[in-house]
């Protein structure tokens, strides 16, 4: 593009923008020195303010991205910071800081994207940078690429940190099939797509539903309908990575499987004590260990990539025309029924996320709702295909994304970087948690609406205890 020139903006990009969802992503980043704003400045000006999406403004429709000079110092906030105000948490400080920034909307008149450098000493980090980027910029996957295009491997500070591999989606056959004579190879066909078939009538089914009347339960996980206009606050958590591989190779899983079966077995975990808090507080006897109630309805929306090369491409590579892993928002969503309840094994929560995932992989619900989201733009428009978008949403309990991040630890100019952790707001839930691999680590990234959530760390307390347990199941069978 060049100065004045105007793109077409994608469908989902489209959907973020319209008024009802203003969908903003953000993404925190701990550094293991203090931050120099003039370095950040400077880089922002070589590399992200030559970006053709982080140097256009929306149209006054929202339909047509349009290039514009770029101020970079507009975009780079650095406050002045009283020692008296922050007290003795650093964090506390932080925490309250990025909440407020939830209830600030982005400059619809520049670029939509700005960074705040926050100096103060926490107790994973000598200094926080949060970046706020409007989701119709790019998704996660994007947004991701262009981080490592910004940096550099700690370990080699001359090479840049295009650390993740590249994949491929998984073959629907097995190598040992495919060795098979062309009769197995042909039941196995006809089956897998009547199998496939069948997924994705249901699915297409429940989604309708959903659309209509189907709602999750009301627990103390679900939101009301004033959710989006509460202020958000986040919250993360780092665990290991390896523990979670090991768990992975012993179990014959993804690492997918295994993050899903950790949130399904600490949000039931969090839930029962919710549960058991509100019988003493009515004063009913507490000595059951369960305290969940029957048949709870709590569905999880799943961010899913769609593009057909899922791994990760040098930023250059992502903005090819056809790239098959481009820049945008080319993904869509599934829904998760969790089952709630307590388990005396715990790697029964495994066993159900790998028998889930399974099921969903096969199934073309996420290609489907990405289409059906880009007809219903164009024939009706921006705000049919935005409330088409956030009925399901606001009728499931949480969402989850999972994100795979840079292998090994990296600098930004001469900044280490000690944790990432990716997250949004503007969204129909109370709960949105983020997970992210980073170097030997594993980030969970929770924003949480303080009026319905209290205690979020908490959450990630089940999290790590789940983790835990599995891995101590595993090694009393000697599995590990």
């Amino acid at each position: 593009m060049t100065y004045g020139e105007e793109e077409p903006v994608s469908p989902m990009a489209r959907v973020f923008q319209s008024p009802g969802i203003d969908l903003c992503a953000v993404t925190i980043m701990g550094f293991k020195t203090k931050i120099n704003p003039d370095v950040v400045l400077d880089a922002l000006k070589q590399n992200v303010s030559k970006h053709p999406r982080f140097s256009s403004i929306l149209s006054d429709n929202g339909a047509k991205w349009i290039e514009t000079e770029v101020s970079v110092e507009d975009h780079v906030i650095v406050p002045y910071i009283d020692a008296e105000e922050i007290g003795e948490g650093g964090q506390s400080f932080i925490d309250d800081y990025m909440s407020r920034l939830t209830m600030i909307p982005l400059d619809r008149s520049r670029p939509l994207w700005d960074i705040h450098i926050l100096n103060v000493k926490t107790s994973e980090a000598e200094a926080v940078g949060f970046i706020r980027s409007h989701h119709s910029l790019g998704d996660g996957m994007s947004l991701i690429s262009l981080m490592l295009a910004c940096t550099h491997k700690t370990s080699d500070p001359d090479m840049f940190s295009n650390a993740i591999p590249s994949m491929k989606r998984r073959a629907t056959m097995s190598h040992s099939l495919k060795t098979k004579g062309w009769f197995l190879r042909s039941i196995f066909t006809i089956g897998s797509t009547m199998r496939l078939l069948w997924n994705t009538t249901i699915d297409m089914l429940l989604l309708l539903a959903t659309v209509l009347f189907l709602k999750d339960t009301k627990t103390p996980l679900k939101a009301g309908a004033d959710v989006r206009s509460n202020p958000k606050r986040f919250y993360h958590r780092i665990i290991s990575l390896d523990d979670i591989k090991l768990i992975k190779n012993a179990m014959n899983m993804t690492i997918n499987d295994v993050l899903f079966g950790i949130t399904q077995a600490s949000l039931s975990h969090y839930l029962n004590r919710q549960y058991g808090t509100k019988k003493e507080e009515d004063g009913a006897l507490t000595s059951y260990r369960n305290n969940l109630p029957d048949g709870i309805r709590f569905r999880v929306a799943c961010t899913v990539n769609l593009r057909s090369d899922i791994g990760f491409k040098p930023l250059a590579d992502m903005m090819v025309k056809d790239s098959k892993c481009r820049w945008g928002n080319y993904f869509s969503f599934i829904f998760l029924p969790f089952t709630i309840g307590l388990q005396t094994d715990p790697l029964v929560y495994l066993k159900m996320s790998k028998s889930m995932m399974a099921r969903k992989k096969h199934s073309y619900h996420a290609a489907l709702v990405y289409f059906i989201i880009k007809i219903v733009l164009k024939v009706f428009g921006a705000k049919a295909a935005a409330e088409l978008f956030d009925r399901p949403v606001r009728n499931t309990t949480t969402c989850v994304s999972n994100v795979i991040g840079p292998m090994e630890e990296i600098s930004f100019r001469g900044h280490p970087v000690s944790y990432i952790a990716p997250s949004s707001y503007g969204h129909s839930h109370a709960l949105l948690i983020h997970l992210m691999s980073y170097a030997d680590k594993m980030i969970i990234s929770l924003a949480y609406d303080p009026t319905v959530i209290s205690d979020p760390h908490k959450i990630c307390d089940d999290m790590e205890e789940s983790l835990k347990a599995m891995k101590a199941s595993l090694c009393e069978r000697g599995l590990l």
